[in-house]
């Protein structure tokens, strides 16, 4: 166990680091901060997911900026999505110059932000603390598990995982949520919402695999010592959040 933790002491001291900082700005509880830091990743992360997507054109970088902009005003960000994509459709209909390829940073990264946008706009600070614990410990659960006792391949797009590291992240993160998910909810409803975040981040991070394999990358990015880009950072917390999202509609 301690050499898993030597290995990794630049991985877990950026995560603490970004795990601080997370909680300071939570405590802070500031829509404008939470906007403008969400907005600064966002920007990051195009960045990063043109090369993934092998993209040329920095017009992405303008869409992106407007549609951020007009999300700090709009009730229900991840409504502008479908804004932005029409437009991107009548563009390419009209002009036959835009890049189809233009769609996908559309959908993953920039979808996904606004829907961490809205979580915090209509439920607030605890409930992306609540997140942040539930993708956090499918992470680190599923991580030391694995090194420890994982012998079962998950699947053939991260190799590195096993099912074992995956069972013991998704049960970690079970318990873990619960204890630290919003009133509102209920227990039961706790326990289910945690449990499928979870598995919806184990995915946001083999989808962010597949793209990094696909572009024949190792990193999305190196702003992150020992973790990478910023996708590499979020990728969990990019699938999670719209699932979470949809789930506190239902029950709340």
């Amino acid at each position: 166990m301690l050499n898993i933790i030597n290995e990794s002491s630049t991985r877990i001291k950026t995560g603490v680091v970004l795990f601080i900082a997370m909680l300071v700005i939570g405590y802070i509880d500031s829509y404008f901060i939470f906007w403008l830091v969400f907005g600064i990743m966002l920007m990051i992360s195009i960045s990063e997911a043109k090369k993934l997507f092998g993209l040329k054109s920095d017009s992405i970088y303008v869409y992106t900026s407007l549609l951020w902009i007009a999300a700090y005003f709009y009730p229900k960000p991840e409504d502008l999505v479908f804004i932005v994509a029409i437009a991107y459709a009548s563009q390419l209909a009209y002009k036959k110059t835009l890049n189809v390829h233009m769609f996908l940073p559309l959908l993953y990264p920039t979808a996904s932000f606004l829907f961490l946008l809205s979580l915090y706009s209509e439920y607030g600070s605890m409930t992306l603390l609540w997140l942040l614990v539930i993708v956090a410990s499918t992470d680190i659960g599923a991580y030391f598990v694995g090194k420890s006792i994982g012998k079962t391949k998950f699947c053939e797009t991260s190799p590195n995982k096993t099912l074992e590291g995956v069972i013991g992240g998704v049960i970690f993160a079970v318990i873990l949520g619960a204890l630290f998910s919003i009133n509102e909810v209920g227990f039961i409803n706790s326990l289910i919402i945690s449990a499928v975040v979870s598995v919806a981040s184990i995915f946001g991070d083999l989808f962010e695999s597949y793209l990094k394999r696909e572009a024949d990358v190792k990193d999305s990015g190196s702003i992150l010592p020992g973790h990478g880009g910023i996708l590499d950072r979020t990728d969990g917390y990019l699938f999670g959040a719209i699932f979470m999202l949809v789930l506190l509609r239902v029950v709340i």
